[in-house]
Protein backbone atom coordinates (compact mmCIF):
# COMPACT_ATOMS: atom_id res chain seq x y z
CA UNK A 1 0.00 0.00 0.00
CA UNK A 2 3.14 2.23 0.65
CA UNK A 3 3.93 2.06 -2.76
CA UNK A 4 1.00 2.88 -4.13
CA UNK A 5 0.99 6.44 -2.35
CA UNK A 6 4.39 7.22 -3.07
CA UNK A 7 3.68 5.98 -6.68
CA UNK A 8 0.65 8.56 -6.74
CA UNK A 9 2.47 11.32 -4.93
CA UNK A 10 5.13 11.44 -7.47
CA UNK A 11 2.99 10.88 -10.44
CA UNK A 12 0.72 14.70 -8.86
CA UNK A 13 4.25 16.17 -8.40
CA UNK A 14 5.57 15.06 -11.78
CA UNK A 15 2.34 16.48 -13.61
CA UNK A 16 1.92 19.30 -12.24
CA UNK A 17 5.37 20.72 -12.49
CA UNK A 18 5.28 22.08 -16.38
CA UNK A 19 8.21 22.61 -18.62
CA UNK A 20 9.44 25.56 -19.92
CA UNK A 21 10.57 23.56 -23.07
CA UNK A 22 9.12 20.27 -24.00
CA UNK A 23 10.34 19.09 -27.87
CA UNK A 24 8.75 16.51 -30.49
CA UNK A 25 11.23 13.95 -28.56
CA UNK A 26 9.40 14.16 -25.67
CA UNK A 27 6.18 13.36 -27.33
CA UNK A 28 7.88 10.30 -29.43
CA UNK A 29 9.33 9.14 -25.97
CA UNK A 30 6.16 8.76 -24.23
CA UNK A 31 4.20 7.27 -27.39
CA UNK A 32 7.25 4.44 -27.07
CA UNK A 33 7.14 3.73 -24.21
CA UNK A 34 3.01 3.68 -23.89
CA UNK A 35 3.39 0.57 -26.20
CA UNK A 36 6.94 -0.54 -24.39
CA UNK A 37 5.76 -0.94 -20.86
CA UNK A 38 2.29 -3.27 -21.68
CA UNK A 39 4.59 -5.44 -23.76
CA UNK A 40 6.85 -5.46 -20.89
CA UNK A 41 3.73 -6.87 -19.02
CA UNK A 42 3.03 -9.34 -21.57
CA UNK A 43 6.44 -10.67 -22.24
CA UNK A 44 6.90 -11.17 -18.61
CA UNK A 45 4.56 -13.94 -19.27
CA UNK A 46 6.77 -15.73 -21.30
CA UNK A 47 9.71 -14.82 -19.33
CA UNK A 48 8.20 -16.57 -16.20
CA UNK A 49 6.93 -18.94 -18.20
CA UNK A 50 3.58 -17.60 -16.67
CA UNK A 51 1.66 -19.48 -18.93
CA UNK A 52 -1.94 -19.31 -20.05
CA UNK A 53 -3.55 -17.96 -16.70
CA UNK A 54 -1.28 -14.49 -17.14
CA UNK A 55 -1.74 -13.85 -20.62
CA UNK A 56 -5.31 -14.10 -20.27
CA UNK A 57 -5.31 -11.85 -17.01
CA UNK A 58 -3.33 -9.44 -19.11
CA UNK A 59 -5.56 -9.61 -22.24
CA UNK A 60 -8.52 -9.01 -19.51
CA UNK A 61 -7.17 -5.49 -18.17
CA UNK A 62 -5.98 -4.24 -21.64
CA UNK A 63 -9.28 -4.99 -23.10
CA UNK A 64 -11.05 -3.48 -20.17
CA UNK A 65 -8.81 -0.31 -19.91
CA UNK A 66 -9.02 0.49 -24.00
CA UNK A 67 -13.20 0.10 -24.06
CA UNK A 68 -13.29 2.33 -20.56
CA UNK A 69 -10.93 4.51 -22.36
CA UNK A 70 -12.48 4.46 -25.66
CA UNK A 71 -16.22 4.76 -24.71
CA UNK A 72 -15.11 7.89 -22.14
CA UNK A 73 -13.84 9.47 -25.37
CA UNK A 74 -16.84 9.12 -27.09
CA UNK A 75 -19.41 9.97 -24.49
CA UNK A 76 -17.33 13.27 -22.77
CA UNK A 77 -15.81 14.59 -26.34
CA UNK A 78 -13.71 17.04 -24.34
CA UNK A 79 -11.18 19.47 -26.92
CA UNK A 80 -7.52 18.82 -26.05
CA UNK A 81 -5.09 21.89 -24.93
CA UNK A 82 -3.74 22.14 -28.67
CA UNK A 83 -7.59 22.13 -29.82
CA UNK A 84 -8.20 18.63 -31.29
CA UNK A 85 -10.65 16.62 -30.05
CA UNK A 86 -11.27 13.15 -27.39
CA UNK A 87 -9.01 14.98 -24.79
CA UNK A 88 -10.40 12.92 -21.81
CA UNK A 89 -9.55 10.34 -20.88
CA UNK A 90 -6.08 9.74 -21.85
CA UNK A 91 -5.23 6.55 -23.79
CA UNK A 92 -1.82 6.81 -23.55
CA UNK A 93 -1.25 7.25 -19.68
CA UNK A 94 -4.61 4.45 -19.39
CA UNK A 95 -1.83 1.66 -21.75
CA UNK A 96 1.18 2.41 -19.53
CA UNK A 97 -0.26 2.10 -16.21
CA UNK A 98 -2.20 -0.45 -17.53
CA UNK A 99 0.94 -2.51 -18.26
CA UNK A 100 2.58 -1.23 -15.06
CA UNK A 101 -0.27 -2.17 -12.67
CA UNK A 102 -0.23 -5.59 -14.28
CA UNK A 103 3.30 -5.94 -13.76
CA UNK A 104 2.76 -5.07 -10.36
CA UNK A 105 0.05 -7.00 -9.46
CA UNK A 106 1.57 -10.35 -10.93
CA UNK A 107 5.48 -10.27 -10.28
CA UNK A 108 5.14 -7.38 -7.10
CA UNK A 109 6.52 -3.82 -6.77
CA UNK A 110 10.01 -4.28 -7.03
CA UNK A 111 9.75 -5.15 -10.84
CA UNK A 112 7.02 -2.45 -11.49
CA UNK A 113 8.98 0.25 -10.49
CA UNK A 114 10.83 0.83 -14.16
CA UNK A 115 7.45 0.59 -15.78
CA UNK A 116 5.62 3.16 -13.11
CA UNK A 117 8.53 5.54 -13.74
CA UNK A 118 7.63 4.84 -17.75
CA UNK A 119 4.43 5.34 -17.16
CA UNK A 120 4.45 8.48 -15.34
CA UNK A 121 6.68 9.83 -17.97
CA UNK A 122 3.98 9.19 -20.24
CA UNK A 123 1.78 11.40 -18.44
CA UNK A 124 3.83 14.03 -18.02
CA UNK A 125 4.82 14.05 -21.94
CA UNK A 126 1.15 14.25 -22.85
CA UNK A 127 0.86 17.29 -20.65
CA UNK A 128 3.96 18.81 -21.13
CA UNK A 129 3.08 18.51 -25.31
CA UNK A 130 -0.05 19.95 -24.98
CA UNK A 131 -1.90 16.92 -25.38
CA UNK A 132 -3.72 16.33 -22.92
CA UNK A 133 -4.70 18.45 -18.93
CA UNK A 134 -3.62 17.19 -16.26
CA UNK A 135 -7.26 15.27 -15.71
CA UNK A 136 -7.20 13.57 -18.45
CA UNK A 137 -3.63 11.89 -17.47
CA UNK A 138 -4.98 11.42 -13.98
CA UNK A 139 -8.29 9.77 -15.62
CA UNK A 140 -6.33 7.49 -18.00
CA UNK A 141 -4.23 6.59 -15.21
CA UNK A 142 -6.69 5.39 -12.88
CA UNK A 143 -8.41 3.23 -15.78
CA UNK A 144 -5.19 1.42 -16.53
CA UNK A 145 -4.63 0.62 -12.79
CA UNK A 146 -7.57 -0.27 -11.87
CA UNK A 147 -8.09 -2.50 -14.68
CA UNK A 148 -5.23 -4.30 -14.39
CA UNK A 149 -6.09 -4.80 -10.43
CA UNK A 150 -9.14 -6.06 -11.01
CA UNK A 151 -8.40 -8.55 -13.67
CA UNK A 152 -4.94 -9.41 -12.30
CA UNK A 153 -3.75 -11.95 -9.36
CA UNK A 154 0.21 -12.83 -7.88
CA UNK A 155 2.04 -15.26 -9.70
CA UNK A 156 2.96 -18.07 -7.19
CA UNK A 157 2.81 -15.95 -4.20
CA UNK A 158 0.83 -16.37 -1.06
CA UNK A 159 -0.97 -13.14 -0.41
CA UNK A 160 -3.22 -12.07 2.88
CA UNK A 161 -5.88 -9.71 2.51
CA UNK A 162 -7.96 -8.37 5.07
CA UNK A 163 -11.71 -9.20 4.79
CA UNK A 164 -14.89 -6.61 6.10
CA UNK A 165 -18.02 -7.83 4.80
CA UNK A 166 -21.82 -7.58 6.51
CA UNK A 167 -21.75 -10.42 8.67
CA UNK A 168 -17.94 -11.81 8.21
CA UNK A 169 -14.34 -10.08 9.27
CA UNK A 170 -11.45 -11.80 8.60
CA UNK A 171 -8.42 -13.02 5.85
CA UNK A 172 -8.18 -14.25 2.52
CA UNK A 173 -5.18 -15.75 2.04
CA UNK A 174 -4.22 -16.76 -1.90
CA UNK A 175 -1.45 -18.89 -2.58
CA UNK A 176 -0.90 -20.62 -6.30
CA UNK A 177 1.39 -23.33 -6.99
Amino acid sequence: MQGRFLLVLLMAVLLSARPVYATDDTEKAGDVLMVIIPLAGLGATLFYEDGWQGTKQFIKALASSEVITQGLKLVVDKERPNGESDSFPSGHASRAFMGAGFIHERYGFKYAVPAYLGAIYVGYSRVSTDNHYVEDVVAGAAIGLLSSFFFTTPYKELTVTPVAEADFYGLKIYKEW
